[in-house]
């Protein structure tokens, strides 16, 4: 069964679209947590915890509308 492209009953597609949708979305979950605890442990008020959720998770924000516009186009 060696390079068949099966583990546990789940072909390689299957696996890669969980692991995009989940496991990356847990992980931008826990990195907004990071930046709010940063934000929390600097002090640094409504201006700077803007600031910093606008600047750290900006390349979230891209990541997110390109799977929008993936599966809006269907591509």
């Amino acid at each position: 069964m060696s390079g068949s492209g099966i583990l546990l009953g789940f072909n390689e597609e299957q696996v890669s679209r969980f692991g995009m949708t989940f496991v990356l979305g847990g992980l931008m979950l826990y990195m907004l947590f990071i930046i709010g605890e940063l934000a929390y442990r600097s002090r640094a008020g409504k201006t700077g915890t803007f600031v910093l959720f606008f600047v750290l998770s900006f390349g979230m924000v891209g990541f997110v509308a390109k799977l929008f516009i993936q599966n809006f186009w269907g591509i």
